[in-house]
């Protein structure tokens, strides 16, 4: 039986409990499992363990959770969305070989798993850089010249 699952948000519990959070935290093992209401035990792969773990955090930190399936194969506009980038400047991306993509008659379709590699690849790009930069203002002494605030007036 497969069911379409709708996007929908689950707001934290009015008295959160904090306790589930580092119980979930404190669980190692070889196999999670799940048990329903009527005794049912449903194993649980660990990736799926991971997800659950992730949302007793979240929402015992007071946060709330969106839910929302993704197809692996996505159009320019969702893959722009993901990125939270213009389509038009997804198109530039796709163009300039940054993330590949396939044509489906005269329509680009994106893989999401290429999408999150780009992004993951630019987040590493952005905080090397960030890092050959602090190394190098506390090389040349220019980190301690600075006095925090540019004055404009």
């Amino acid at each position: 039986m497969t069911a379409v699952v709708d996007q929908h948000t689950i707001f934290p519990p009015t008295a959160p409990e904090p306790r589930l959070s580092s119980v979930l935290e404190a669980l190692h093992g070889d196999q999670a499992a799940l048990i329903g209401p009527g005794g049912e035990r449903v194993e649980l792969p660990a990736e799926v363990f991971g997800v659950l773990r992730d949302v007793v955090e979240a929402l015992s930190q007071g946060m709330a959770i969106t839910i929302a399936p993704r197809n692996t194969l996505l159009t320019t506009q969702e893959a722009a969305d993901l990125l939270g980038v213009s389509r038009p400047t997804l198109v530039k991306l796709l163009e300039s070989g940054a993330i590949p993509f396939a044509l489906r008659g005269r329509h680009r379709r994106v893989k999401l798993a290429d999408v999150i590699a780009y992004e993951e690849r630019m987040l590493a790009t952005r905080q090397a850089a960030l890092s050959e930069l602090a190394r190098e203002s506390a090389a040349d002494g220019s980190l301690e010249e600075s006095s925090g605030f540019i004055r404009t007036r």
